[in-house]
């Protein structure tokens, strides 16, 4: 399909680690370059400090390549948008300033976005078919975990989010008190593939609603590690792929149990998944399985879009622009924005 007519935006992603530059014409993206930061694997966890300077050495390059990957000049773009928040300060600070100068430079819109709104709606982006709306889509990420009804683009209303820790941030903890690198939350699902998911049994909490606590699960495989290891010094290295396995299925468990309890309720049998967990093996395979029993229509983002990424930015742009909207030049980034809206208005102020 060509998409001639449709808008050149330029997306700009630095909410924590990863820098990332993004080119779209409409629906089809050009380009989506993502530098990483792998100096924070050796602390096991990312170091704001540490994050904002790598963007503030890598923005430059990354636009750059994003634009020459795409073979497309910066006064060709029609907007740039970019990651507003929530995220890390510096790092939404480094890729705010960026990316307003650089639109004011051009002489183009610039389009602040809400960096989980990107998420959900990296779903409109080709070569996958997106959901018809209404949708539920299950957002999962290392630093959010929640349930959206998606009316429409720029319509969402948040059915249910973790109390506390999100799965992502289980999946990692475990990985850490196992002894496993960072990030851990990929190398548990690589395990667990090989494990026993029935091997060690741990409760799967429920909360009210259609919300998560993941709190009580991290609790409950620490002091599982704590009495398994003081008998055996050896054990987690004798049972890793079955402690993966195990707390992963209970993982799992826990987050499709709301997702089911909405489809039922809200009969809406569109799902969609997004965010760096929407990348894990076991949950595709879960939701798959899901779609096969009840009838579901699942649509599960390229790996791509999974983890954080310019090109879901740009997607977000384009349909704000699309929309007559753009931001202000004043618009200050926000580690916490609670709301999934769009963050431009009607005209510039």
């Amino acid at each position: 399909m060509t998409h001639a007519n449709e808008p050149l935006i330029l997306g700009i992603e630095s909410s924590c680690d990863d820098t990332s530059a993004a080119v779209i014409r409409g629906p089809q993206v050009l380009s989506n370059v993502v530098a990483n930061q792998a100096l924070h694997s050796e602390v096991g966890g990312v170091v704001p400090e540490w994050a904002s300077r790598a963007h503030l050495e890598k923005i430059h390059p990354v636009v750059q390549a994003a634009l020459d990957k795409a073979v497309v000049k910066a006064h060709e773009l029609d907007a740039v948008a970019y990651t507003l928040g929530p995220g890390l300060q510096g790092s939404l600070h480094v890729g705010t300033s960026f990316a307003k100068a650089f639109a004011w430079a051009l002489g183009v819109p610039s389009i602040p976005v809400h960096h989980m709104r990107a998420h959900v709606l990296a779903h409109v982006l080709e070569p996958e078919p997106s959901p018809a709306y209404p949708f539920l889509c299950l957002t999962v990420s290392g630093g959010h975990t929640q349930l959206v009804k998606v009316n429409a683009p720029g319509d969402m209303e948040v059915l249910g989010q973790t109390l506390d820790d999100a799965a992502g941030e289980a999946f990692d903890k475990v990985a850490k008190l196992m002894g496993l690198p960072y990030p851990g939350g990929p190398i548990v699902d690589r395990l667990a593939q090989k494990g026993d998911p029935e091997a060690f049994a741990f409760s799967r909490p429920r909360m009210e609603g259609f919300n998560w606590s993941f709190s009580g699960l991290k609790t409950q495989v620490l002091h599982f590690l704590k009495r398994e290891q003081a008998a055996d010094p050896t054990f987690v290295e004798r049972r890793k792929a079955d402690i993966c396995a195990s707390v992963q299925a209970a993982i799992l468990d826990m987050l499709c149990a709301p997702l089911m309890d909405a489809v039922i309720q809200l009969g809406i049998q569109e799902v969609a998944i997004a965010g760096g967990v929407s990348a894990n093996s076991g949950l595709r395979v879960r939701l798959a399985g899901l779609a096969e029993t009840h009838g579901w229509n699942v649509y599960v983002p390229p790996f791509a879009y999974c983890t954080d990424n310019a090109a879901m930015v740009a997607a977000v742009g384009w349909l704000d622009f699309r929309d007559g909207l753009q931001g202000s030049l004043g618009a200050a980034p926000s580690p916490r924005l609670p709301q999934l809206r769009s963050l431009a208005v009607s005209e510039e102020v």
